[in-house]
């Protein structure tokens, strides 16, 4: 059966690869949709807008010229080997080894789907071929043990409507992870308030930070999910923040109470906590896939063993390690921002910016912002950059004060790989943080690489996401608030009006 899978499964692909090279009038969305219901992969590998499974892994080919038929060839005995070497399980590309899966043992239900666009450019094919998808990965909607996001049959979208996106529970959720902001006493009775609610009220387990730390179960931070139905959180958006990074794989669903200061990510009041937060365990409530970037830092060693940046202030490791040989590799989840800037030098920061291998420009200035959707909202509005909605599957890059007049933020596919590195030029070293902490120093020979993460993070609405994001946008940032203009009163608009019907002539005027 794998065997007979495997074989269909590559002709698809080669009549996917060779459907761009064809006439335009071949390629009938109709034809399409009716294929899809006799090989449901075959839209995995096509590059079409109108996908009726949302669940789909968005995998697609690269649109490079057609091949000759020699390189097709090629190309289809390097894939028959790949196939045959490797035909109990596949790992998409645009994920980078985040998912694996078997074709007896399908992950979450996705269909398995195989990009030509992730095998190695031919040695005669001296263009340029795309080796990503510029779409960014399909987010991984299983969140913890229990909590997934219930599937819309009717979306026909990649993206899912927002308005559309509900939480819902394949179990009953029995454990809740509260994290409370630190060093704020008046968050103390609110915290027990919540904790004996969930306790007595509906017979949970409460784990709270030092229990969390105790606990030799789940010590790690990578398995707390398995333990961990959902979070909720008393602060603001600090506390949210943190609430990610704890988790470096799949997140349970978030529940983000506005005891802090600003509040734009945490949209729920804590005054009626109790039946908001009975509704949530019911099932009932929206919830907003806020994307996350996956960051990887590459160090060389100098000297003496370098000290692990991937420790966080409780003294946990927040981020996988790997020492290759002369490296440091480090791994991180980023939820808002990842800052590049030229810390306590008085020299300009300058730092090449690589997109998918490609150098796309050097940036001289204080710094670089490579932010989520979320983000923007952050440091890369305060440095000139536009607002983005969280559903919006996109990566900005934003220059902190660049010496140039013409150096305008920009937005790019969610799916591309961005590398950043000390120019060959540059005159000091960089410094570069996470959401604002893990602050480590760059220097020449080191890189950062940045896509975004298959794992986002759920969080959960008060109402959609549409209006919870207005509304922040509206009481935290106060967009575009202005006094509005008076109108005509009416009796100079009927005078108004008069004058405009009245002959010149009566007005003692020539006329012309």
């Amino acid at each position: 059966m794998q065997v007979l899978f495997a074989g269909m499964e590559l002709s698809v692909c080669l009549l996917a690869h060779l459907l761009p090279c064809l006439h335009p009038p071949f390629l009938d969305r109709e034809a399409f949709k009716a294929a899809h219901l006799w090989f449901p992969w075959l839209m995995c590998c096509v590059p079409l807008t109108a996908d009726p499974s949302p669940a789909v892994h968005q995998c697609f080919l690269d649109q490079s010229p057609p091949l000759s038929t020699m390189e097709m060839e090629q190309e289809k005995v390097s894939m028959s080997k790949e196939l045959s070497a490797d035909s109990a399980s596949s790992c998409c590309s645009t994920c980078r080894g985040d998912e694996d899966w078997g074709l007896s043992h399908p992950i979450r239900g996705r269909a398995k789907s195989r990009s030509l666009s992730a095998s190695p450019a031919l040695a005669s094919t001296k263009e340029f071929r795309r080796t990503r998808s510029l779409h960014g990965p399909c987010p991984v909607t299983t969140f913890g043990p229990k909590a997934c996001v219930l599937q819309n049959p009717q979306t026909i979208m990649h993206i899912q409507d927002p308005a559309s996106q509900r939480l819902t529970w394949n179990k009953s959720p029995k454990s809740v992870l509260v994290i409370k902001k630190i060093r704020d006493a008046s968050l103390l009775q609110p915290f027990k308030e919540l904790c004996v609610y969930l306790m007595e009220e509906n017979n949970m387990i409460v784990y709270v930070e030092k229990k969390v730390l105790e606990d030799p179960a789940i010590v790690n931070y990578d398995d707390i999910s398995n333990q961990i139905d959902f979070i909720i959180c008393l602060g603001g958006d600090g506390t949210l923040l943190y609430a990610s990074s704890l988790f470096q794989g799949s997140v349970p669903p978030v529940m983000a109470f506005h005891l802090g200061s600003l509040g734009f990510l945490t949209p729920f009041n804590f005054e009626n906590f109790q039946s908001q937060v009975a509704q949530v365990i019911q099932g009932n409530a929206a919830v907003v896939l806020r994307s996350r970037l996956k960051v990887r830092v590459v160090k060389e060693l100098r000297g003496k063993t370098a000290v692990p940046n991937g420790v966080s202030e409780n003294g946990v490791l927040a981020a996988d390690l790997d020492t290759e040989v002369g490296k440091q590799v480090m791994q991180y989840q980023v939820l808002n921002e990842v800052v590049i800037d030229r810390g306590p030098s008085s020299y300009l920061s300058n730092v090449d910016v690589y997109l998918d291998g490609h150098l796309i420009t050097t940036v001289q200035g204080d710094g670089v912002i490579v932010s989520t959707p979320t983000g923007s909202t952050a440091y890369a509005a305060a440095a000139g950059a536009s607002m983005i909605h969280p559903n919006v599957p996109a990566i900005m890059i934003t220059p902190i004060c660049p010496h140039s007049l013409s150096f305008r933020p920009i937005v790019v596919p969610a799916g591309v790989e961005l590398k950043i590195m000390l120019s060959p030029e540059a005159r000091n070293t960089a410094w570069v943080s996470f959401d604002g902490r893990k602050r480590q120093e760059i220097r020449h020979g080191d890189s950062i690489s940045i896509t975004t993460s298959c794992y986002p993070l759920p969080s959960i609405c008060v109402r959609d996401p549409v209006s919870d994001w207005f509304e922040s946008l509206a009481q935290c940032l106060h967009w575009n608030v202005r006094k509005k203009q008076a109108h005509f009163p009416e009796e100079e608009e009927e005078a108004e009006e008069v004058q405009a019907c009245t002959p010149a002539s009566a007005l003692g005027v020539a006329e012309p």
